[in-house]
């Protein structure tokens, strides 16, 4: 999907040659043959052998297979996180086709603009959702049929009607090469359209080593992993590496995050792995639920999607101790640029604390930290973070134009703007959009929301730079407060960060919210807190600063200062 075939230039005088690989839909029947008794997935009050599991999902290809299904073909699903959801995504491994998941909390156009750029052939869509299969099903001129996930009445049948129709059938993995799709892994849209990166099969193999090897080593059947996230995305992926060791899967009871539920079942299932957000993980540290249950079970916790602030960092190693695994990694590298292990996650701001690290490279992954020409440079410069390896994806599908600006002399530019150490870890920046630049300054938004969320009385920030007609962007700090805690004014958290934050670093405006906005994967994207501070009228506002006695300097100071930071 690069623009590139590497299975057709010989190397080194060597023939070319096909390179067949693994079906993933193959770790199926490696469980069914070595753990076939034990449990492989528990939601609610059901539960699955790794043997059930392995005949529903080939009855459920079967089922596609008479329906005209065939390698390559695209399958939409748009779901709640259930049972059949999981049955589907190996289904179509098994078939070749490709598994195209959606975020179900996505609106029907949305999802009708996702049949439409996939080309899908097949949509399975929840119950719940009978909107988005209209929506779906006049958008899309490929779409043959819709099945339905769960109860309901759309759609030709469901999918439980389609695999009692086959119970019992035998299907074959479909041989496959390196380079052939098994998902369409949607990118959350931050700018433009959502774009379908294309995961093979070959390259997902790499991944579920990867992780093994270097998020949860030691990882056996008889751990188990709890899903907080929508199965669309990480989640998923995460899940397709527990089923490489027989590892079942908890679901929630349903699509809302009941965090006392939570750890009921990290309780009850000795839950050893959970795969989530900073944001999430936020939440369940600062639940009265940690305190009241038995968690002592887990191992790995894995957090990625977005940097954690120091701050919650410690608190959750305070509470759940030294169990948290950070990684660094986009959806077109399926997760797979930094590790930091537990053993690197100090609650101490010790001097051999790396704080504010990401890790560094993961196992047969190399990172550069490259200047705008495309040029390495030295440790400690900030520059934009890529990446090549096995990880990395086969390109974005019928994109040609994302893919010129995704790739630079074979490596892939993430947009994350960050720097690296002597030593080899790499600190994020953030993105490089999120960056700003003010009166000639660039202001990294993450420095000083790390700084902000030091005060005791703030939960939550968002940073972000606005026009201003006098410096071209100034910054603003949208706050929440923490449950309980005492009023803070502007003022205040001015004078707090007076002796923390450089002065042109300061932002010019404080606001105070109740919460963020959030994507539906538990992160806040500042294009979410842009649209939100426009709705409520406060991006006319920033220049109508507190005091400059706060630390702000008057203008004819900042002037002068702003001219010997520009050099």
């Amino acid at each position: 999907m690069t623009g590139t075939d590497s299975t057709t230039a010989p190397r080194g005088g060597l023939t070319p040659m096909s390179r067949r690989v693994m079906n993933l839909a193959h770790l199926l029947i490696q469980n069914a043959r070595r753990h076939g008794d034990r449990t492989g997935f528990i939601w609610g009050e059901r539960s699955w052998t790794w043997r059930e599991i392995d005949g529903h999902v080939s009855a459920l290809a079967a089922a596609l297979a008479a329906r005209g299904i065939v390698k390559g073909d695209r399958i939409l699903v748009h779901s709640k996180n259930c049972d059949e959801m999981f049955w589907s995504m190996f289904a179509a491994f098994r078939l070749g086709a490709v598994w195209v998941p959606t975020n179900f909390r996505l609106m029907p156009d949305e999802v009708a603009y996702l049949a439409t750029a996939s080309g899908a052939r097949a949509f399975l869509c929840h119950g719940d959702f009978p909107q988005h299969a209209a929506a779906v099903k006049a958008a899309s001129p490929a779409l043959e049929f819709t099945w339905r996930i769960g109860e309901g009445a759309l759609g030709e049948k469901s999918l439980s009607e389609a695999i009692a129709a086959h119970a019992g059938a035998r299907v074959e993995n479909m041989a496959v090469e390196y380079d052939d799709p098994c998902w369409f892994f949607f990118t959350s849209g931050t700018t433009g359209r959502s774009k379908a990166a294309v995961l093979t099969h070959g390259q997902m193999a790499f991944v579920v080593t990867n992780h093994l090897a270097d998020l949860m080593p030691g990882t056996t059947e008889r751990d188990a992993s709890l899903v907080v996230a929508p199965l669309s995305h990480g989640a998923g992926v995460h899940q397709l590496v527990q089923t490489a060791r027989g590892v079942p899967t908890i679901l929630l009871p349903s699509e809302r995050f009941d965090i006392g539920e939570a750890f009921r079942l990290i309780e009850t299932h000795r839950v050893s792995n959970i795969f989530t957000v900073p944001t999430i993980l936020k939440m369940m540290v600062e639940h009265p639920a940690v305190d009241r249950t038995d968690h002592s079970s887990l191992r790995y916790i894995i957090y990625a999607g977005a940097p954690m602030y120091r701050e919650d960092q410690k608190a959750a190693l305070n509470k759940l101790g030294k169990v948290l695994v950070q990684y660094f990694g986009l959806g077109e590298v399926t997760g797979n640029i930094t590790v930091l292990p537990p053993d690197l996650h100090d609650p101490e701001d010790g001097p051999y604390a790396r704080i504010g690290t990401c890790g560094f490279e993961r196992t047969g992954m190399q990172v550069s930290i490259q200047g705008d020409d495309g040029r390495e440079l030295k440790a400690f410069e900030t520059g934009e973070i890529c990446v090549i390896g096995p990880a990395v994806f086969a390109g974005y599908y019928d994109n040609p134009e994302a893919n010129a600006k995704a790739f630079r002399d074979g490596w892939f530019r993430t947009g994350d703007l960050g720097h690296m150490d002597e030593a080899g870890f790499v600190y994020i920046t953030g993105r490089a959009s999120d960056m700003y630049i003010s009166g000639g300054s660039n202001i990294y938004p993450r420095e000083v929301e790390e700084k902000i969320l030091t005060h005791p009385a703030i939960g939550e920030v968002a940073v972000l730079g606005v026009p201003d007609p006098v410096w071209g962007e100034v910054g603003i700090a949208v706050c929440v407060p923490r449950e309980g805690a005492g009023p803070v004014t502007e003022l205040d958290l001015a004078g707090f960060l007076a002796t923390k934050v450089p002065r042109y670093k300061m932002p010019k405006r404080f606001f105070f919210w109740e919460a963020l906005p959030k994507s539906g994967y538990g992160k806040v994207p500042k294009r979410l807190v842009r649209d939100e501070l426009e709705s409520r009228g406060l991006l006319d506002t920033p220049s109508k600063a507190f005091s400059s006695e706060v630390g702000t300097g008057s203008r004819e100071e900042n002037a002068s200062r702003y001219k010997d930071q520009a050099g």
